[in-house]
C-alpha cells in the first residue's frame, strides 16, 4: 500500500473519512502525503467495538499474547529499512536515530512477549488472624478494559510501542491515537499488528480533533488512559478521567550536574548528545549543566567545541546528527526564548540561529532561574551552563521547578551519589549518565508536573491491571 495516502482502521475496517490530514515532512515544509481525523460516527463505532470484544473475551489465552508480541518484533525488524525511512520523511529524525528506533521498538514488543509468558498470580496463606486457619487466597490481574492512549510525534514508533505492546501482552484492547504530525508510522504498525495475529476488532488507529480526543477521555467504556505529551494537555486531560487509570508521561526540563572528580571526555560527549540529539525534542533531553566551579570554564571549552563539530542537515544522511525541528513554528518559538534570555543577559556562547525548521546547536550561560529557557521545557536543541560551589546548593537548583524527570550527575564519590538520590525529586537519578538515556525495560516516569504511573513494559502492564483476590475456605464440612 502506498505511504502516500493511508486510511485509518476502524472497527476492523480500513476507512477514509470526510476530514483528510495532510503530513509535513520537517526537512522541507511541503506535503508528502495523507491520512484522515476520525469522525465521531467513526470513533463511536471503535468504542462499541472494542467494550464488545472485550466483554466476549475478556482474557486471552497468556500463550496467544505472547505470540503476537512475539510476532510483532520479528516484522519490525524484518521491516526495519521501511519504518526508518518513514520515521525520517514524517518526523525529520536523523536516520541513524529513526533505526535505532525501530530496534528499540522491536525490543519493547519482545520484553512484552516475554511478560505475557510469566506465570501470573500469587498464593497468599490468610491464616495470620484466629479464625482465618482454613482460608487460602490466591492473587492475580486482569485486564482493566478498553485502553486510550495517546502519543506524540517525536517518537512516533516507540513510544507507541510502550503503550500498545503492555496493552497486548495484559489483554487490554485499544484504541492508538498518534500525533497528527506523524501519523503514518503508527498506522504502518496496524498493519503489522494485523499482519501477526492481533485480532482486528481488539483495536483501532487514527488520529482525532482535540474535542474528541477529550471526548474519548471521558467515555465510561474507556476504562485506562494513557499519554504521552505536554504537562499542560496531560493534567488537563487527566481531569476528564477522575474514576479510571491515567498514566501520564510529561514533559521535563532535565539536569545535569558534574564535580571535579568527573570524566569530563565523556560527560562532554554524553551532553552533547543528550542535549542535541534529534534536536533537542525528547523530554530528557538534557536542558540545564551545573558545572562545578573548579572545572567549569575546561568542560565548557570542550562542550563548545563538540558542539560546533556537530552536523546538521538533511536526516536521510548517515553522517547528519542534528536535523530539523518537526516545523518552522516549533524553531520559532525556540529563537525566541533564546532571543529574550539574551536581552534578559544571557550570553550565547555558540549557535544561537534559525533556519527554516532548524535551529542551531545552543549554548547560553548567564541564564536567570526564572527565565523560560530555564524554568520551562524548551523541547529544542539549547543547553544552559553555569557554575557552582556547593554540591548540596546545586540539587537545590535542579529541585527548583516544576518538573521531576529524570536527573544526571557525575560523580564517583559515593556519599554525594547517595545524598543525589536521597534529595532529587526526580522518577530516575543516572550517575555518570545524562538523564536521556532509557532503557526500554526500567520503570520511567517523573513526579511533580513531570507525570503520574511508571512505563516499562512490566510496569505499565501493572497501570492496565487491576487485582483480583480468590479466597477459598478449605474448612472442611461436617459429615
Amino acid at each position: 500500500m502506498a505511504l502516500s495516502s493511508q486510511k485509518i482502521f476502524i472497527a476492523g475496517e480500513w476507512v477514509e473519512t470526510s476530514k483528510p490530514l495532510p503530513v509535513v515532512d520537517p526537512l522541507t515544509g511541503q506535503v508528502f502525503g495523507q491520512t484522515f481525523l476520525a469522525e465521531p460516527a467513526h470513533i463511536e463505532r471503535a468504542l462499541v467495538q472494542l467494550s464488545a470484544s472485550f466483554k466476549r473475551v475478556p482474557l486471552i489465552p497468556a500463550s496467544q499474547r505472547a505470540e503476537v508480541c512475539a510476532a510483532v518484533a520479528r516484522k519490525l525488524t524484518e521491516r526495519a529499512q521501511d519504518f526508518a525511512k518513514l520515521i525520517v520523511k514524517e518526523a525529520g529524525k536523523p536516520v541513524t536515530d529513526a533505526l535505532r528506533e525501530v530496534k528499540r521498538a522491536a525490543a519493547v514488543f519482545e520484553l512484552a512477549a516475554a511478560e505475557a509468558r510469566k506465570a501470573e498470580g500469587e498464593s497468599l496463606s490468610l491464616d495470620s488472624a484466629p479464625g482465618t486457619e482454613p482460608r487460602q487466597g490466591t492473587l492475580r490481574r486482569f485486564p482493566s478494559g478498553p485502553l486510550f492512549a495517546v502519543t506524540p510525534f517525536n517518537f512516533p514508533l516507540n513510544l507507541v510501542a510502550h503503550k500498545v505492546a503492555p496493552a497486548i501482552a495484559c489483554g487490554c484492547p485499544f484504541i492508538l491515537k498518534p500525533s497528527p504530525k506523524t501519523p503514518l508510522t503508527a498506522l504502518l504498525l496496524a498493519h503489522v499488528l494485523l499482519e501477526s495475529g492481533l485480532g482486528p476488532v481488539r483495536f483501532a488507529v487514527f488520529p482525532a480533533e482535540n474535542a474528541d480526543t477529550e471526548k474519548l477521555v471521558a467515555d465510561p467504556r474507556i476504562k485506562v488512559f494513557s499519554f504521552t505529551g505536554s504537562a499542560a494537555v496531560g493534567w488537563k486531560l487527566k481531569a476528564l478521567a477522575p474514576k479510571k487509570k491515567v498514566v501520564l508521561e510529561l514533559g521535563g526540563n532535565a539536569a545535569v550536574i558534574l564535580e571535579p572528580d568527573a570524566l569530563l571526555d565523556l560527560a562532554v560527549k554524553r551532553v552533547a548528545a543528550g542535549g542535541f540529539g534529534y534536536a533537542g525534542q525528547t523530554c530528557i533531553s538534557v536542558q540545564r549543566v551545573f558545572a562545578h566551579q573548579k572545572i567549569f570554564q575546561t568542560f565548557t571549552d570542550a562542550l563548545v567545541a563538540r558542539t560546533r563539530s556537530l552536523v546538521s542537515g538533511d536526516p536521510s544522511k548517515p553522517e547528519t546528527e542534528v536535523g530539523p525541528m518537526i516545523s518552522e513554528e516549533a524553531a520559532k518559538r525556540v529563537e525566541s526564548w533564546v532571543n529574550e534570555a539574551v536581552v534578559g543577559g544571557a550570553k550565547v556562547l555558540c549557535g544561537g540561529k534559525r533556519n527554516g525548521s532548524f535551529y542551531e546547536p545552543t549554548l547560553l550561560t548567564g541564564v536567570k532561574p526564572d527565565m523560560k529557557i530555564s524554568c520551562e521545557e524548551v523541547f529544542g536543541p539549547v543547553v544552559t551552563l553555569e557554575h557552582y560551589s556547593d554540591f548540596a546548593k546545586a540539587l537545590e537548583m535542579i529541585n527548583d521547578g516544576p518538573y521531576g524527570l529524570q536527573a544526571g550527575v557525575f560523580t564517583n564519590d559515593q556519599n554525594k551519589i547517595q545524598l543525589a538520590f536521597e534529595t532529587l525529586e526526580m522518577g530516575a537519578i543516572l550517575i555518570n549518565e545524562v538523564p536521556t538515556w532509557r532503557a526500554d525495560a526500567m520503570p520511567y516516569g517523573g513526579v511533580k508536573d513531570s507525570g503520574f504511573g511508571r512505563e516499562g513494559v512490566k510496569y505499565a502492564m501493572e497501570e492496565y491491571t487491576e487485582p483480583r483476590l480468590l479466597v477459598i475456605n478449605s474448612e472442611p464440612k461436617p459429615k
